[in-house]
């Protein structure tokens, strides 16, 4: 949320940005720059593209939407593609491949990037968690043709997507632009949201007075229990929401983007993932997913502090109860395939995601990580 912190310059060198490579092209989301980069490859109607098994259904919205074939493949323990284990004849009918780095936790995608060209697969490399890092030994979204990622994610801007290459200059896009009130509902939005959390001290009792106006002439939305729809491929397509994926991304976007400093949201970010490993250090029924965590959070700016849990159901739903910040990816594309050796759909039950966004303060997260820790105490007893 928009706030005057957010505007705070805070040093956080040696940290890249996908922003910095050289051809870089913005779009309304991270969902809507993976679709624009399977245009840019051009490929046939009902080539194949390589998806993880463990994915957010906007990962295989756009790729299906492109009129597209999705084959799936499975993960290693290190979150990497399992590309031993691709069958052959299914790595010969594929012409482009989409590759995650997960929970803003980049790793090298060099063996990825071999084993893409010795098979003529172009790469696009997801960066939806990682607008911020290293690669390994690259900047994030340098190894692929094409990268994307998701701005919205990291800056408070009510949408933007980042499409990006090292490799091959932008071809136009022919997006539309939005109209005139939608542009002007756009930095309503960011404000409203901001007042509503109690951000913008000093101006914030005249905005929520005119927010109270607004509001009260406008009609009231019917309350609604939330049940998830069956996982239909329908229901999925329609939560997506891929209506504006062929439209220019809001001025409060673009201006937003341009006026932000982003020291401070890589610093708060690592400080907040580094608050959380020591409560998970040693903890009966859960762990750390990855043993390097730290490690690697120190070139990010991670998005989620990832807690694998052995006994997950009980303890996730009583945290989305207590609206803490934490969900998972448990809403797979139907149709996913169970494959020998991969940890994906193991992922999409086990593993809890634990926001670590730069407004969040210690407060939160040792109020976040209280909770799991006793939680996890109740499910044990």
């Amino acid at each position: 949320m928009l706030d005057w912190s957010s505007f705070q310059r805070v040093d956080a060198p040696g940290v890249p940005s996908i922003e910095s490579l050289p051809h870089t092209a913005f779009t309304t989301s991270g969902r809507a720059a993976i679709y624009q980069a399977l245009l840019q490859l051009d490929l046939p109607a009902g080539s194949t593209v390589l998806v993880p098994t463990y994915h957010c259904p906007t990962m295989v919205a756009p790729v299906l939407l492109a009129h597209l074939e999705v084959a799936y493949f499975g993960l290693l323990p290190n979150g990497l593609p399992d590309l031993a284990n691709i069958p052959a004849e299914q790595a010969k009918r594929s012409q482009a491949m989409l590759v995650s780095h997960y929970f803003g936790l980049a790793k090298s995608l060099a063996d990825v990037r071999n084993w893409c060209d010795a098979h003529g697969i172009a790469l696009i490399e997801d960066c939806a968690h990682c607008y911020f890092g290293e690669a390994g030994e690259r900047t994030v979204g340098a190894w692929g043709d094409f990268s994307t990622a998701s701005l919205s994610k990291f800056l408070p801007v009510p949408e933007a997507g980042l499409l990006a290459s090292t490799l091959h200059p932008i071809k136009p896009m022919a997006l539309a632009k939005p109209s005139l009130k939608s542009q002007i509902k756009g930095w309503v939005d960011v404000i409203e949201l901001a007042t509503r959390y109690q951000r913008l001290a000093g101006i914030r009792p005249v905005l929520a007075s005119l927010f109270k106006l607004k509001n009260s002439r406008s009609p009231q939305a019917q309350a609604l229990t939330e049940v998830p729809a069956p996982a239909r491929e329908a229901n999925m397509m329609r939560d997506c929401d891929m209506n504006r994926i062929s439209q220019t991304p809001l001025w409060a976007s673009m201006a937003l983007k341009s006026m932000l400093p982003r020291g401070r949201i890589i610093a708060r970010r690592q400080r907040n993932f580094n608050r959380y490993a020591p409560y998970f250090a040693n903890t009966p029924g859960a762990r750390p997913l990855f043993a390097d965590l730290p490690a690697t959070a120190e070139r990010a700016a991670p998005y989620v502090f990832p807690l694998w849990v052995d006994k997950p159901e009980a303890v996730y739903q009583a945290l989305r109860q207590m609206e803490l910040p934490v969900f998972r990816w448990d809403r797979i594309w139907p149709g996913t395939p169970t494959i020998a050796g991969d940890v994906g759909l193991q992922w999409s039950h086990h593993v809890l995601q634990l926001l670590c966004h730069q407004d969040l303060d210690d407060a939160d997260i040792d109020r976040t990580a209280q909770a799991i820790l006793q939680l996890l105490r109740n499910s044990s007893d």
